[in-house]
């Protein structure tokens, strides 16, 4: 068994692990059991009745939160095309141009937290697959990081676009915000992200969709929350 340190013990005798919360309730009690110096990041993790194997239960997109996400994440734009570079530029992107930054990536340079590419860079960006793809850094349509409104999703990032995405053990876990949001903040954005994963629902899924929800901090204790209470 895992040893704890004593401020994760203290707070998890707040937490009552039979319990599924309310969800407001949840969030308040997150903030209470946050046990680093810093400003702990709040993730959201849930374990779904989903088997990625199946195309249409491979459940994957990208939101942006009402609240942001109390971080700041450096943008990479990849284009060829004149205009977009200067729409990329001018929504705010941290690194703008083509292939010197493809070289730049082969050489181990990685100074940004998410690439926006123009449908043109894909054939080149495919090849470095093996370098973007562990670190799930590879553009996707799905995401709205493969786009021609590059302008657009550069405004998107920086306003708090999170992505969410079924792992192989059918768990979707994305971050919601930081421990020095106000609690109604952070309960906004938890709600606003489930109301579309709720909505994605695959066809083919029995049974319960979302088997259990729990919210934790940095290094803190995991809450459970009530599904009917989102």
């Amino acid at each position: 068994m895992a040893k704890y340190g004593k401020k994760y013990q203290e707070a998890a005798k707040l937490v009552d692990s039979t319990k599924r919360y309310p969800l407001d309730e949840a969030v308040k009690l997150v903030k209470e059991t946050c046990v680093t110096k810093f400003d702990s990041t709040i993730e959201l993790a849930l374990n779904m009745n989903l088997d990625q194997r199946k195309a249409e239960q491979n459940l994957r997109g990208a939101i942006v939160l009402p609240n942001g996400t109390g971080k700041t994440r450096k943008v990479l734009v990849l284009t060829k095309n004149a205009n977009l570079v200067n729409e990329a530029k001018e929504a705010g992107a941290d690194f703008v141009g083509d292939n010197e930054y493809l070289e730049k990536i082969k050489a181990g340079w990685f100074e940004f937290d998410i690439i926006v590419a123009s449908p043109d860079m894909m054939g080149e960006l495919g090849k470095l697959g093996k370098i973007l793809g562990p670190k799930g850094l590879m553009p996707n349509a799905k995401t709205g990081t493969v786009t021609m409104t590059v302008g657009k999703a550069v405004n998107e990032i920086k306003l708090g676009k999170v992505e969410y995405r079924v792992d192989k053990t059918g768990n979707i876990q994305t971050l919601v915000g930081k421990s020095s949001f106000e609690a109604e903040k952070l309960a906004e954005n938890i709600r606003t992200i489930m109301n579309v994963i709720i909505k994605a629902k695959p066809s083919t899924v029995k049974g319960a969709y979302i088997k259990d929800i729990t919210i934790s901090s940095t290094m803190g204790p995991g809450i459970k929350v009530a599904i009917d209470s989102i």
